[in-house]
């Protein structure tokens, strides 16, 4: 395996003396190459935090090879939290070639970095989990609603016994009691934590047992009032759920960077396939491209047409890969998009946060 830079994550470089052009200084044999230091890579005004390493494709990984990764990762990141830097958190698995391009990639996000920098300083990530503690009660008190007592009885009357069907309604009916009844509480919880919090992100919930899955933004400085918050809550509940924090953590859920690195062929490929023919066109120029051929290209419009659906996620790929250029080209202060290739070389990569 080739040897690269392993990106954990980028820092403001706040204090003079511990990040200088100068010198790349170390924070220890951490994360995925314990043999190796993790070092800073400067760039005016922040660093990269890195190591070197092999460069593995990240997408291919067993599960837990994936996992264990994902722990040295945090472990790091934690790490550089813990001699009090604010770090923004780059995305598993964002390899450089070398330092250059290191260098290139804080170039390009330079602008998206200093204001990311201000919102993440002094701020830190709690996550909150929740999950009903005898959710076999929770199913049966659903049961007991009016609305599927009566069908229930209803079916438990009828000479013709239960269907198929009439499982499966019941089904439904006991889904959307759940929901409804989870969706009451987990307001309540964030309602109540949002008071004490700059900004929060529902994640996806694990199981039917869990009630909510969210993460807080949080100022340093009220980490013992969103506990105290927290700890209210599950006193509040204490009969019906459990709770459980995760953290401090860097804002991994608000502001995790990823880097996209552009291929050539991939945008020509998508301007031809919306119909651009032009060397240099504006977003807007792209925008109508991609109309145009939506409205010629629509199911909807030719519902009998062989393939149509294919070439209908074509268009909107090509649109997307053009977005990601565009988005890229105006990270170097371009508001046009070129498509030969020495000026694309100048706007392969595009730093943005993960959606």
């Amino acid at each position: 395996m080739p040897i690269g830079k392993y990106i954990y994550g980028i820092i403001p470089r706040l204090r003079s003396g511990q990040v200088n052009s100068n010198t790349h200084e170390s924070v220890g044999p951490y994360g995925i190459s314990a043999c190796k230091e993790v070092h800073f890579i400067p760039y005016q005004n922040i660093a990269a935090v890195v190591i070197d390493a092999e460069m593995v494709d990240y997408t291919h990984m067993f599960k837990d090879a994936l996992a264990r990764a994902l722990v040295e990762h945090q472990k790091v990141i934690e790490k550089i939290m813990s001699i009090e830097y604010s770090v923004i958190p780059m995305r598993l698995g964002t390899f450089a070639l070398n330092e250059a391009e290191v260098k290139d990639i804080l170039s390009k996000g330079y602008g998206l970095i200093k204001e990311i920098i201000p919102k993440i300083s002094d701020k830190i990530e709690i996550d909150v989990i929740c999950a009903w503690s005898d959710f076999t009660s929770v199913i049966k008190e659903a049961g007991e609603e009016k609305e599927i007592y009566e069908y229930k009885e209803k079916l438990l009357s009828s000479p013709k016994g239960i269907t198929v069907d009439d499982q499966m309604k019941i089904g439904f009916m006991l889904k959307k009691a759940l929901d409804e009844k989870r969706e009451k509480y987990a307001f309540k919880i964030q309602d109540a934590l949002k008071m004490v919090s700059i900004d929060s992100k529902s994640h996806e919930l694990m199981d039917d047992k869990m009630v909510t899955n969210t993460a807080f933004l949080i100022d340093k400085l009220k980490q013992k009032e969103f506990f105290a918050k927290v700890e209210y809550l599950n006193t509040e509940f204490k009969e019906l759920l459990n709770f459980r924090c995760v953290g401090p953590l860097p804002a991994y859920s608000f502001f995790t960077l990823e880097i996209k690195k552009i291929q050539f062929n991939d945008v020509d490929w998508a301007r031809k396939r919306l119909g651009i023919l032009e060397d240099c066109s504006s977003k807007e120029d792209i925008k109508k491209a991609f109309h145009k051929q939506v409205f010629i290209s629509h199911p909807d419009r030719n519902p009998d047409k062989p393939g149509i659906e294919k070439e209908f996620d074509e268009i909107r790929r090509s649109y997307n890969i053009l977005l990601d250029y565009a988005q890229s080209c105006a990270q170097v202060g371009k508001e046009n998009l070129y498509f030969n290739e020495d000026e694309f070389e100048k706007n392969a990569v595009l730093v943005k946060v993960r959606g």
